[in-house]
């Protein structure tokens, strides 16, 4: 098919693409679809297929309409890619499309192509990496963590101070200045679950007790209406329950996992921060990677990607879909962030030989297997039935990149 195509518009990764059926393409189409309907019909008062062809074309013209339509506008994209050697990066759109009897049939092809990246700049780079030593402030910042899991909460009559645990009658008069019941409400004083002037309030009481008096609500308080206001405020505090954290020894290691002392606890400790610090500078120093290199290496990349990573975040955040308008305004920027990386990694990959192979795959899986003590066998098995060997590939190509990109750059 002999068509007309012209190139309305490029920029970046968008084309606009004029497209001109001939007449005769457009009229030899309609007549081809015509005749299957023809040979297929069922009219009254004729055998299949021997109906008369005007009064096909009569009964069926739209359906003949929109098959033409669809087998000319397919046949011309076809072409269109062939043509302009388009490598397209997802489904195109149809615009103004015109199609009148005895005459050409024209449209507008909008397609988003794959993005040209070159990465002419990949190395010369110096990227800092972050602190990684364990200083024996964040060991004890840890054992205090597992001492406050291990916590126990006991009820005391005093005041309350500061990070105990109320349970609270509390009521705030009206306009009228009438003070309803009050609604109970258990809170956590110190936590921002009040605001201060009722917190002070609650903390001049001891359980069992009502006190009464003015409250002026803060200047920054979230709802603008009542910011500045003084209320009439009561609380009656019904209980306080006061935290104790177990000690610092070897029977609180031995509660926490098989350690024969403290000493060894702190040792774990240290062990599992070292290799948790370990592994977030090496992902902050990949990224810091990435970054060089998008910065010296700039591209575009499809709308539709950015799109399709986004819908991916929202499924896997479980997004309701009232909710996903606003979700795509928040994400947008990390899922462009996420569909660059990916972009960097796929091409350095294809550029220098970096994808992984079969012997790779193979070789993690026999080192999973060792691992866990299992049949080699059996965990490729459980792997492929999961989905996961995909993922692993994907996990060995980025090592690889990563390793390469570190020995061409600076990293201190």
């Amino acid at each position: 098919m002999d068509i007309e195509i012209t190139q309305t518009e490029s920029a970046g990764v968008q084309r606009h693409i004029q497209v001109s059926v001939p007449a005769a393409a457009v009229s030899a189409a309609e007549d081809k679809a015509a005749r299957r309907y023809a040979s297929q019909a069922r009219l009254p008062g004729f055998r299949p297929g021997k109906a008369p062809a005007a009064m096909v074309r009569k009964r069926f013209a739209d359906a003949i309409r929109q098959e033409t339509i669809e087998a000319l506008v397919q046949e011309a994209y076809k072409l269109v890619l062939e043509r302009e050697q388009l490598q397209v990066a997802s489904q195109p759109h149809i615009h103004d499309l015109n199609f009148t009897p005895g005459e050409a049939l024209t449209f507008v092809l909008h397609v988003e192509v794959r993005p040209e990246i070159k990465l002419e700049r990949t190395s010369g780079f110096t990227i800092p990496r972050i602190a990684t030593e364990v200083t024996d402030e964040m060991v004890t910042g840890q054992l205090d963590a597992l001492r406050d899991q291990k916590a126990t909460w006991s009820p005391v009559e005093d005041r309350p101070a500061p990070g105990d645990r109320v349970n609270v009658l509390l009521a705030t008069a009206d306009e009228s200045g009438d003070m309803p019941a009050g609604k109970p409400y258990p809170l956590e004083l110190g936590g921002g679950q009040a605001i201060e002037g009722i917190e002070e309030l609650i903390m001049e009481a001891t359980p069992g007790q009502t006190i009464e008096r003015p409250v002026k609500w803060p200047d920054d308080f979230p709802d603008e209406a009542q910011r500045g206001q003084t209320k009439m405020v009561r609380v009656e505090l019904t209980d306080v329950k006061r935290k104790t954290m177990p000690d610092l020894d070897d029977s609180f290691a031995g509660e926490v996992g098989d350690f024969d002392s403290l000493d060894a606890l702190r040792a774990a400790v240290r062990t599992d921060m070292q290799a948790h610090i370990g592994r977030e500078a090496e992902a902050d120093v990949r990224q810091k990677l990435i970054d060089a290199v998008l910065e010296a290496n700039p591209f575009e990349v499809p709308p539709s990607w950015v799109e399709q990573m986004t819908v991916a975040y929202a499924q896997a955040y479980n997004i309701p879909e009232a909710e996903l308008p606003a979700f795509a305004d928040q994400f947008r920027a990390m899922a462009e962030r996420q569909v660059r990386r990916d972009l960097v990694i796929d091409t350095l990959a294809e550029q220098h030989a970096l994808k992984a192979t079969e012997a790779d795959v193979d070789d993690k899986v026999t080192e999973l297997a060792t691992a866990r003590g299992a049949d080699v066998g059996g965990v490729y098995a459980a792997l492929q039935k999961a989905g996961r060997l995909t993922e692993m590939e994907r996990s060995i190509t980025e090592e690889k990149v990563f390793a390469w990109l570190t020995a061409q750059n600076t990293v201190q």
